[in-house]
C-alpha cells in the first residue's frame, strides 16, 4: 500500500526515509523473507514471522510517519491518513486496531476491489474519525450534518446502495459496523459482541436524524419508519478482535456485492 501512496515525512531528528527501499517493502521483501523463515510447529505462524521480518528490514523507523493520501472517492472528500510503524504492528502483533488502520484498509479495499467498477455506485464509506461517540457527545448536530454532507456527495440515492460506518464507542473502545441503505430506509447493525444498537442510543438517534434530513433535502417522501436490523454474525472470543471483524464484514459484503445483508452472516 505504501508503495503507491506513501510520502516520506521527516522524523523528529530531521532524517527522511529512503524512497528506493520503500519500493521493495510490499512485495519483494515479503518474498525474500518467506524464503528465509522456516515453518516450525508450536511457534509463531509463518505469515506473522514474514510480516515482522518485513517490518524489521524496512526503512520505516520507530517514530517515523508516512502520509497516505486518499482521493474523494473513498470518503466523499479528500483525506490523508498518517501511518506509523506502530500502526502496522497493531496488525502484525494482533492488537486492538486504531482509526489509522481501519481507514487505510478501507482505502485498500476501495483501490483494489472497487475503483473503476460499478461497485463504486453500490458501496460508500464514512470516515470513522468524523462520526464516533466522542464527537456525538460534544456536538450531535455537527455530526449529523457531517453525515448528511456525506450522503449528498453520492447523489440522490434512489437506487439501493450501502454506506459503511465503522463506529467506535469512544476512547479506544469497541468497534461495530453500521451499514445504511438510504433508498429503503434500512440500517444494518453488525456487532461481534452480544447486544444491539440500544448500547449506543446517541449513535442511533444521530444516524436516524441524518437520514431523515437528507431525504427531506432531496424531497424524498418518507413512506415508512427507518428499520434497524441486528445481523446475527460471528462473535469474537477475546477483547481485541472487534476491529478485525468490522474489516472482514465490509470486505465480505463488498466481495459478494450484496446490498440486502441477510439477517444471519
Amino acid at each position: 500500500m505504501l508503495k503507491k501512496a506513501g510520502k516520506d515525512i521527516p522524523t523528529k531528528s530531521g532524517t527522511k526515509t529512503n524512497p528506493k527501499s520503500q519500493k521493495e517493502v510490499p512485495g519483494q521483501m515479503l518474498d525474500k523473507a518467506s524464503k528465509e523463515i522456516p515453518t516450525t510447529s508450536g511457534t509463531k505462524s509463518q505469515i506473522m514471522m514474514r510480516l515482522e521480518k518485513m517490518m524489521e528490514e524496512s526503512d520505516i523507523m520507530h517514530g517515523a510517519i508516512r502520509s497516505v493520501d486518499m482521493d474523494e472517492g473513498v470518503f466523499g472528500i479528500a483525506h490523508s491518513e498518517l501511518i506509523a510503524k506502530e500502526d502496522m504492528q497493531q496488525l502484525f502483533e494482533h492488537e486492538e486496531l486504531g482509526i489509522a488502520v481501519i481507514h487505510t484498509y478501507i482505502w485498500y479495499m476501495y483501490d483494489t476491489l472497487m475503483r473503476g467498477t460499478e461497485l463504486c455506485n453500490r458501496f460508500n464509506f464514512i470516515a470513522a474519525s468524523r462520526i464516533n461517540t466522542t464527537f456525538i457527545t460534544k456536538n450531535p448536530t455537527s455530526v449529523m450534518n457531517e453525515l448528511v454532507d456525506r450522503f449528498m456527495v453520492a447523489g440522490d440515492n434512489t437506487t439501493p446502495s450501502l454506506y459503511f460506518l465503522p463506529f467506535n464507542s469512544g476512547n479506544g473502545g469497541h468497534w461495530v459496523l453500521v451499514a445504511m441503505d438510504l433508498s429503503r430506509l434500512m440500517v444494518y447493525y453488525l456487532d461481534s459482541l452480544p447486544g444491539d444498537w440500544s448500547k449506543y442510543p446517541s449513535m442511533k438517534k444521530t444516524v436516524d436524524a441524518a437520514i431523515l434530513k437528507f431525504r427531506s433535502k432531496k424531497n424524498h417522501r418518507n413512506r415508512k419508519d427507518i428499520t434497524w436490523v441486528r445481523v446475527q454474525c460471528p462473535q469474537q472470543n477475546n477483547s481485541i478482535n472487534c476491529g478485525f471483524f468490522v474489516l472482514r464484514f465490509m470486505r465480505d459484503i463488498i466481495a459478494l456485492n450484496r446490498i440486502d445483508i441477510p439477517k444471519m452472516v
